[in-house]
This record gives structure tokens, sequence and C-alpha cells, in this order.
């Protein structure tokens, strides 16, 4: 198939590759992506992973600097509003 995602092998191969390149920024664009990239998907990861299922839709927008941007914008669902207000009544 032309679109599956590739074997870990070739995941990895690829991650060490990009890896190697990437010889920093002084953009604050770039540097602003960075901060976004490294913690705000770890926070809805791991809200998962606790058994919430927190989807996220894109919107089309526009960032800080006026470019358009498809947005992902994480809300909850119906299962997880009564699953975090069952538990915020037995705290």
């Amino acid at each position: 198939m032309k679109n599956a995602r590739p074997q870990n092998t070739e995941a990895s191969a690829l991650d060490k590759r990009n890896c190697s390149k990437f010889s920093g920024t002084d953009n604050p664009r770039h540097l602003r992506a960075i901060a976004f990239l490294l913690t705000r998907p770890a926070l809805i990861a791991e809200l998962r992973r606790r058994g919430l299922e927190a989807p996220c839709v894109r919107v089309q927008d526009r960032d800080r600097d006026g470019f358009p941007i498809r947005r992902g914008v994480y809300h909850f669902t119906v299962g997880d509003r009564r699953a975090l207000r069952s538990w915020m009544d037995s705290r």
C-alpha cells in the first residue's frame, strides 16, 4: 500500500535521519511549535491512557503570524463528561 505506515525499523531509521539533520532554530514561530508539540499532546495522551476519549476536531484558523493553519480542538465526549462528573462527585 502506498499510504501504509512504515514498519518499526523503517520508522526508527527515519527518526534517526531527521534528527541528525536538525540543527536548531532561533525562529520564534518554530520555537512556539516545538514547545507546543513537546507538552500539550503528552497531556492529551495521558488523559486518554486514563480512560477518556478526548477526540480532536481540525478547524481552519490563523496562527500568531497570520498564516492559515488547521488547528486541533480537543473536546470531551458525552461519555467523558459523565466519567468526569462521576469522578468529581466522588472526590
